[in-house]
C-alpha cells in the first residue's frame, strides 16, 4: 500500500481518520453505528469487520479511555489500520488483529471482550451490487463471511450479558436475527434510520446481547434530513457540525 494515497479526517480528541478510494470510505452507516454503541468509559471493545479502522478511530476519538482490537481480513486494511495508530499515538489502545473471523477461535480466546461493534457485508453473493475493485467486493458482499458465520464469531468472542452493536440493511432483519439468536445472541434494541421523515428505512441499527432474555425494545427512528433537505439535529450532533463529512 502506497501510504501517499491516503487522504486524513480530522475527528475529535485530535484523531485523524485515514482514507483511501482503493479500500472503503468513511460511509454514514460506520459514523451512525459509533454514534450507537454506548461502551462504558476504559471498556475494552473489538470492532469486527474493521475495515481501515473508521468505527474503532471514531470511539477513541469521543472516549480516549477505551480501547480497540480490530479484526480485519484483508492486508491494505490492516496496514493503514497500524499506520493510523501511529500517526495517532494509539498503539497502545488500538491493535490491529489481521485473520479470517470464520477462523475466530485461532485468533483470540473465546468470551475476550464484553463489547463489540460490527459493520459486516450486506449482500449475500449474487445479490446487490458487487463493486469491481476486489477489496471493496469483499468488504460490501459475504464472498469471505456470511451474516451467520459473523454473529457466530461475534458469539464466540463475547462474554455472557456482553453487547453487541451492529448496523445492517432493514431487508435483512429477518436473516440478522435469526443469525443473531442462532449464536447465542439475543436482539435486545432497535433503530430504523431514514432519510427523510417519509420514506422508508435506508438502514437498521441494532443491538443485541450474548445470553440476554427476549425482548426487542424500538428506538424512534433516526431521521437525516428535514423535508427542506437540510439536516436535522440529530445528525447535526452526530457528525459534530460538519466536523466528520460523509
Amino acid at each position: 500500500m502506497q501510504f501517499r494515497e491516503l487522504q486524513r479526517e480530522q475527528l475529535q480528541n485530535g484523531v485523524t481518520l485515514p482514507q483511501t478510494d482503493s479500500l472503503f470510505k468513511l460511509g454514514t452507516d460506520s459514523v451512525l453505528l459509533a454514534d450507537f454503541a454506548d461502551p462504558p468509559r476504559g471498556a475494552a471493545v473489538c470492532d469486527l469487520c474493521a475495515g481501515t479502522g473508521a468505527i474503532g478511530l471514531l470511539l477513541l476519538a469521543r472516549d480516549p479511555s477505551l480501547t480497540v482490537t480490530a479484526v480485519e481480513l484483508q492486508a491494505p486494511a490492516c496496514e493503514i489500520m497500524g499506520r493510523a495508530a501511529a500517526d495517532n499515538g494509539l498503539t497502545d489502545r488500538f491493535r490491529v488483529v489481521q485473520g479470517d473471523l470464520r477462523e475466530i477461535r485461532s485468533l483470540l480466546p473465546a468470551g475476550s471482550f464484553r463489547h463489540l461493534v460490527c459493520n459486516p457485508p450486506y449482500y449475500p453473493v449474487g445479490a446487490g451490487f458487487r463493486p469491481e475493485n476486489e477489496a471493496q467486493a469483499i468488504a460490501r458482499t459475504e464472498l469471505c463471511c456470511t451474516l451467520s458465520e459473523v454473529c457466530a464469531a461475534a458469539g464466540w468472542l463475547l462474554k455472557t450479558g456482553g453487547s453487541l452493536w451492529m448496523v445492517h440493511l432493514p431487508g435483512r432483519l429477518a436473516d440478522l436475527f435469526c443469525a443473531l439468536r442462532e449464536a447465542g445472541l439475543e436482539p435486545k434494541r432497535l433503530r430504523l434510520v431514514c432519510p427523510k421523515p417519509e420514506a422508508a428505512p435506508s438502514l437498521a441499527l441494532v443491538k443485541a446481547v450474548r445470553g440476554g432474555k427476549p425482548e426487542l425494545k424500538w428506538d424512534a427512528p433516526l431521521i437525516l434530513s428535514n423535508p427542506d433537505g437540510s439536516p436535522t439535529e440529530e445528525y447535526k450532533r452526530i457528525y459534530h457540525m460538519g466536523e466528520i463529512e460523509n
